[in-house]
This record gives C-alpha cells, sequence and structure tokens, in this order.
C-alpha cells in the first residue's frame, strides 16, 4: 500500500477474472467530518470515502462495494462474464475519483446488484449513495430521483426482507423511510413512518434514532 497524500492504494483480487488490481481508499486517521445530513450523509474537510466504496476491476467490468466485492459464487461469476465483461471497455478507476466517476462506479454496481439479485435494503443502499453523490454536486434533479428510488426499494425491503445480514436494523430503516418521503415532499407518509419508530418499544434502546426521529417529525409537522 502507498500512500499519496489522504489516499493510498490497495491491491485488489478481482474473484471474476483472478487479477489484480489496485483502487484508491482515504486513510481514516485523515477524514475529518464536518456535518452529517439527516439521512446520515457525511461530509468530510477533504476527501470523502463515499467516492471509494465501489471497487471496480478493470479488467473484467465486475463491480461491488468494499464489503460485497470477494463474495462471488461460480453461478454468479457466469453472469458477470456473460453480462458484463462480453462488453466492456477496460478502465480503470483506480485514480483519484472525480463524484461523477464515482457515480459511475455506483451505477454500475447497481446494475450487477440487479443480475445478481441483491436484496431490496442493499440495492437501496447504491441508490441512497448515488443521490448522495448527486446531491454534493448540487444536481437536484437526479438526487430526487434516485432517493425515490432508495426509498421504494426500502420500503419493500422493510416489509418483505430479514435485516439479518444488512448493516442496518429495523428503527433505523423506518427513520430513513420516513425521512427520504420528507424530502421528497410525502408529509403524510413520513410521518406515518416516524410514527411507526416511536411506537416500537426497542426505541427505548437507541436514544439517538429515538431523538433524530421526534426533531424530524416535528420538523414535517411545521413544514
Amino acid at each position: 500500500m502507498t500512500e499519496i497524500g489522504e489516499l493510498y492504494d490497495k491491491d485488489i483480487k478481482c474473484p471474476t477474472c483472478d487479477k489484480q488490481f489496485k483502487t484508491k481508499k482515504v486513510r481514516r486517521s485523515k477524514l475529518r467530518l464536518t456535518k452529517r445530513d439527516e439521512d446520515f450523509l457525511s461530509y468530510y474537510e477533504r476527501q470523502n470515502p463515499l467516492k471509494y466504496n465501489i471497487y471496480v476491476c478493470p479488467n473484467c467490468g465486475y463491480a461491488a462495494s468494499e464489503s460485497r466485492f470477494s463474495s462471488l459464487s461460480y453461478e454468479n461469476k457466469q453472469i458477470i462474464l456473460e453480462k458484463i465483461t462480453s462488453k466492456w471497455n477496460k478502465r480503470s478507476y483506480g485514480h483519484e475519483r472525480t463524484a461523477e466517476e464515482a457515480i459511475e462506479t455506483y451505477k454500475l454496481a447497481l446494475y450487477i446488484g440487479e443480475l445478481l439479485n441483491y436484496g431490496k435494503v442493499e440495492l437501496g443502499f447504491l441508490c441512497l449513495s448515488i443521490a448522495w453523490l448527486y446531491r454534493i454536486e448540487e444536481v437536484q434533479e437526479e438526487e430526487v430521483r434516485f432517493l425515490g428510488l432508495a426509498r421504494d426499494l426500502f420500503e419493500e425491503g422493510y416489509y418483505k426482507e430479514s435485516l439479518v445480514n444488512v448493516n442496518i436494523d429495523e428503527l433505523r430503516l423506518g427513520y430513513l423511510v420516513g425521512e427520504l418521503n420528507r424530502r421528497l415532499g410525502n408529509k403524510e407518509e413520513a410521518l406515518k413512518w416516524f410514527n411507526t419508530v416511536l411506537s416500537n418499544p426497542d426505541l427505548k434502546y437507541n436514544p439517538m434514532i429515538d431523538k433524530m426521529t421526534r426533531e424530524q417529525w416535528r420538523l414535517t409537522r411545521e413544514g
């Protein structure tokens, strides 16, 4: 690993084509959080690690989040080779990424997630990340579009999926659906979801979500 300022190179082996490549990561010790939006988008003084969460193999085009990248079955490998690699124009995202390039990596990961039948909540987080990058770039129309896609996927996942293997619990997910509805101007839906969270007996174990939900409920009522 070679440090270059805040960024360093990480060596990755692709599970699809077995070739090695480098990708950039942000050194956590260099991060300085400046603010956080109510839907959990974090802002930093300089580099935002959000831009580097997706690994993209320059040789075959396989793309996935850091936590998901190495977990690829033989069947899914064949899908990648047929649907992605056969049409892939070799290119690297291993340099310092612009927001536009980061968006490209997430859209590729989202397309692959759909091909490989990822869960709705996981697909929702890919859409939410794209919306966040558009927000940082102040492209409101596309931000709103991907917030809506994320909201729909989260809502479906909330009702139909187990949350055991995703990095979110029922309270945070319910709150997030409420907050996305609030941002999309769906006041009644937002209040319904916030009330669902507030009536959950487990809320007493999560004071942060309790406080955030009450604040956003109040903001929605007053808006």
